[in-house]
């Protein structure tokens, strides 16, 4: 067995680049390897700013030898008279087999001629070069290049290529380069040329000579670990943050982390003004101290080893000493001005085209969450308050500096300018969650602010028609909607949806100074819409969870999704009920029963009720299920107001017996007019229960 190196060298390639190459180039090199029938012990790769790795260990010399049967043209077409005609004589000339090897292959269309032959058995060098090629050619960027006169398309232009299966070259031409043995080094700390004189002998040369770290992973704890050593000695720990300090790792290809000072006097802005300059505009991190708070030092990462660390240390000091003295100077003149000042501003700002200024949609907050408030037992002056002051701190001079920090800074703003800690919660808030993987706000006040500021938007887009179609939701509509809906769970509020929708498109109408807008849709058809566009992200939400099954979130969803944190519940209980061993067979027996009232209760001769008639039950069977559906009424709206869903379910279990006795042994389409009625009223009951819990329907087995 045989080892395989291939290394792609190129410029600096970004950061965001690099994690998922090293990914894809073993998924590339595992399939194409499989398919080319070469064997090998496993496939590693290996990703940096200026080099891909792909590396085979234990690689066969040659493809596997294999016989597969290759079917050719129908016999009808491939014999006449006995002989092959020319449509023979091609397919057996094509698989290079004589005409006595040809042999008649049955298939599900009939007789078709076939021919075994082997297969493989090509030189592993041969194969190698369109191999690796092919997996290059296939590895995708977010942006792609071209350079110079060349049509190749790469992330960055390519410099050098290497290639050696054992101590010999693979030969291959890629971007006008020739693979050869020659690999380059670290810029600064090891350029090179190198000459690799076998696969065997790279990974030492590239460390010993070129002094790179290949592994991101190694680079990553590399960082990780020399960051903690260093804040140790500080008597802090590092405000590590995985994102950044994955950045970093593919960043660099010799990390060295090294520690920074500020001036004590900066520590008087917020942390996470301190910590959004270090990380986002200088790539480094905080430290923190035993009690939390930040200690006046960062933690950075070199690409080198200095020869004068002061210098270096100096130079990174320099440039966050400006940043935070632009925050500092921003900062104070934020402080002395008044929330009015910016309230004032607002009304200069637009929101979105026709739906007025931000300062519009301040005013519609302020009454909204006024009315969230009373609903979830929050006080409402304070709540109210926090509506009009959530988009205040867009005026501030520092999150004009700093964006990503609007609403955060928000919230700092009211404890320093005396607001309750209930609206700079809120304030702070706002605008979580950002993501799926985004925590919801923590606070009641702030969960009720996030859904009200979500609702006013998604109110206006729907209401002008600008519904998402496709992947285009440049409004971020679908993160809205899927923003709500976790609130509502994670928080277990007791919101009714179309009430919470119907009270954002009553803002427009009525909000103080808004001359109102020109709508598209009809607030009611505009509702409709959203509460449809709620249930296709509840179902994906429900439906993408670990073990979930879409059948049961359409049954769930089906049964009504006005109440989210009702259907949650539902949700989670029907699952749990899915997985009993009778589920199948219960899922029938009620879907019959939904079945027969759908088709047959328009054809009663009279609206169908609950009330049941004793009178008329002829059959023991009649009379036990009546008496199961009687005596479980106030027990099923005791649990039902109890939240006690998995006690539902059960409760269906035990009614089950009952009704598959009733179908076994009643004819529910009686010709008597009175009979048929009544038998029809048992099933609406059941139904009408089932009805409440879930759409059986949808469950298909």
């Amino acid at each position: 067995m045989s080892e395989f190196i291939l290394e792609i060298g190129t410029e600096e390639m970004p950061a965001r680049f690099v994690p998922r190459l090293g990914q894809e180039l073993v998924e590339l090199f595992e399939r194409l390897l499989a398919e080319a029938r070469i064997d090998h012990a496993g496939v590693k790769a290996y990703a940096t700013p200026r080099r891909l790795v792909a590396h085979v260990s234990g690689l066969s010399l040659s493809q596997r030898l294999e016989e597969e049967i290759v079917s050719g043209p129908p016999v009808k077409i491939a014999y006449a008279d006995g002989k092959l005609t020319k449509a023979g004589e091609g397919f057996a000339k094509t698989q290079g087999v004589a005409e006595e090897d040809l042999f008649v292959q049955q298939t599900p269309k009939g007789e078709y001629l076939a021919a075994k032959k082997r297969v493989g058995g090509g030189r592993t060098q041969d194969i190698l070069p369109e191999l690796c090629l092919s997996a290059f050619k296939a590895l995708s960027f977010p942006k792609r290049m071209k350079w110079g006169s060349l049509d190749f398309l790469f992330g960055r232009p390519l410099r050098w290529v290497l290639a050696l299966l054992d101590a010999d070259v693979v030969h291959l031409e890629i971007a006008g380069l020739t693979s050869g043995r020659i690999t380059n080094g670290h810029r600064v700390l090891g350029p090179g040329p190198w000459t690799v004189d076998s696969a065997a002998d790279y990974f030492d040369t590239i460390r010993d000579k070129a002094n790179v770290v290949l592994d991101a992973r190694e680079r990553l704890e590399l960082v990780r670990s020399e960051g903690d050593r260093l804040a140790a000695t500080l008597g802090g720990s590092v405000v590590w943050d995985e994102g950044l300090l994955l950045e970093v790792a593919n960043l660099v290809e010799y990390p060295r982390p090294i520690l920074g000072e500020f001036a004590r006097l900066y520590l008087e802005l917020p942390a996470q003004v301190l910590l959004t300059s270090m990380q986002s505009h200088q790539k480094s991190f905080g430290i923190k101290g035993a009690d939390g708070n930040l200690l006046p030092h960062f933690l950075t990462t070199l690409n080198i080893e200095p020869t004068d660390m002061a210098i270096v240390k100096k130079g990174w000091e320099r440039v966050l000493k400006a940043r935070l003295e632009d925050a500092r100077f921003f900062w104070e003149a934020d402080l002395a001005t008044e929330f009015d000042e910016w309230l004032a501003k607002l009304d200069s700002v637009v929101f979105l085209g026709p739906l007025g200024s931000m300062g519009d949609k301040s005013r519609r907050l302020e009454v909204l969450c006024g009315k969230l408030a009373v609903a979830c037992d929050l006080p409402e002056a304070d709540m109210k308050r926090a509506g009009r002051l959530a988009k205040a701190d867009l005026m501030s001079e520092l999150v004009y500096e700093f964006d990503c920090l609007q609403g955060v800074i928000g919230g700092i703003y009211a404890r320093k300018k005396g607001e309750s800690e209930l609206v700079a919660q809120a304030i702070a808030e706002q605008y979580l969650p950002a993501g799926p993987d985004s925590p919801v706000p923590a606070t009641l006040s702030g969960a009720l602010l996030a859904i009200a500021d979500k609702a006013d938007t998604m109110a206006g887009c729907f209401g002008l028609g600008m519904i998402p179609t496709g992947a285009a939701d440049p409004y971020a509509l679908r993160r809205a909607a899927l923003g709500i809906s976790r609130i509502i769970v994670e928080h277990g509020l007791r919101l009714r949806l179309d009430e919470v929708l119907a009270w954002a498109q009553e803002g427009y109408e009525k909000a103080e100074g808004f001359a109102g807008v020109k709508w598209k849709l009809a607030p009611a058809e505009a509702r409709a819409k959203m509460l449809d566009f709620f249930g296709q992200r509840l179902r994906a939400l429900f439906a993408a969870g670990e073990g979930a099954d879409s059948r049961v979130a359409d049954a769930a969803l089906g049964a009504g999704f006005a109440d989210i944190r009702t259907l949650k519940m539902r949700f989670d209980a029907l699952t749990a009920f899915s997985r009993q061993a009778d589920f199948e067979q219960a899922v029938l027996t009620f879907k019959r029963a939904s079945n027969i009232i759908r088709k047959q209760g328009a054809e009663a001769g009279a609206a169908l009720s609950v009330e049941i008639n004793d009178a008329l039950l002829e059959t023991e069977e009649e009379r036990v299920l009546a008496a199961a559906l009687r005596e479980s009424a106030g027990r099923f709206e005791e649990l039902w107001a109890a939240d006690d869903f998995a006690g539902l379910f059960a409760m269906l279990g035990e009614l089950r017996p009952a009704v598959d006795a009733f179908f076994d042994g009643v004819m529910v389409m009686a010709e008597d007019p009175g009979l048929r009625q009544n038998r029809l009223n048992m099933l609406f009951t059941l139904v009408e229960r089932l009805g409440r819990l879930a759409d059986f329907s949808a469950l298909q087995v």
